[in-house]
């Protein structure tokens, strides 16, 4: 079995080409050397890799990888959604950044167990409140994934990404740690959200298969705004590779 192959352990420098060689072919967006850099380093950046230790003649080989940064939740899109106790301290969210598995790897759970490793450094953290990312919105296999890791779907972005030179939505998907705020936020806003997506989800990813969606491999760029384009995917496990 696969599994008994693999140790799941902190990225490090030696992993710096192969992390690269893998994201090129995952990813329809260009990272520059810098983001690398501070993955293999952890400088501002927190990851976990998925290595093989039963081939190339005993050498470890990266095959999963997922990459985070801790973040003030006043920056995020979902800033109002945390209560504050009376000392004011501030809250912060883990945002994930990419995550990858190789093809020849999948479906063996090695992404699930990364985001495992996620929520239980999310948990380490004293003033995290939750876990989020941003999925293209036609990319099912995704979508379905995160779902099933109890991710909550709370709001559409209209032309968040950039690919191609063509936009493209994505989705906001949260996982919380600690209760909201009030009954109605964000709860019932996550609630009243998937009602209203998922009929509009039906739609958007009929048109996207009727036209071959799943978007091509090729350079992308980030937002004006200059926030990451993290955890974009396409079908068939997405460019993330997942599951």
């Amino acid at each position: 079995m696969i599994e008994s192959k693999i140790v799941y352990r902190p990225v490090r420098p030696t992993d710096l080409q192969a992390l690269e060689q893998i994201h090129a072919g995952l990813f329809p967006i260009r990272y520059e050397l810098e983001f690398f850099l501070n993955v293999v380093n952890g400088w501002g950046i927190v990851s976990w890799a998925a290595v093989d230790t039963n081939c190339c003649d005993g050498h470890e080989e990266l095959v999963g990888f997922v990459t985070t940064r801790l973040v003030p939740a006043k920056e995020t899109e979902i800033a109002g959604s945390f209560r504050y106790d009376s000392s004011g301290s501030e809250k912060t969210l883990v945002y994930i950044l990419t995550l990858g598995v190789v093809e020849h790897y999948r479906n063996h759970g090695i992404a699930t167990r990364l985001v495992q490793e996620v929520m239980k450094y999310a948990l380490s953290v004293v003033s995290c409140a939750g876990i989020y990312l941003h999925v293209i919105f036609y990319n099912e296999p995704a979508i379905i994934f995160y779902r099933k890791m109890l991710f909550k779907l709370v709001k559409r972005l209209p032309n968040f990404y950039y690919i191609q030179s063509r936009h493209f939505d994505a989705y906001l998907f949260v996982y919380l740690l600690e209760s909201p705020k009030s009954p109605c936020s964000p709860c019932r806003g996550i609630v009243a959200a998937v009602a209203a997506f998922l009929k509009e989800l039906a739609f958007s990813l009929a048109a996207a298969l009727r036209k071959g969606g799943g978007g091509g491999v090729g350079k992308g760029r980030r937002r004006s705004d200059g926030k990451e384009m993290s955890s974009l995917l396409r079908a068939q496990d997405g460019v993330c590779g997942l599951v």
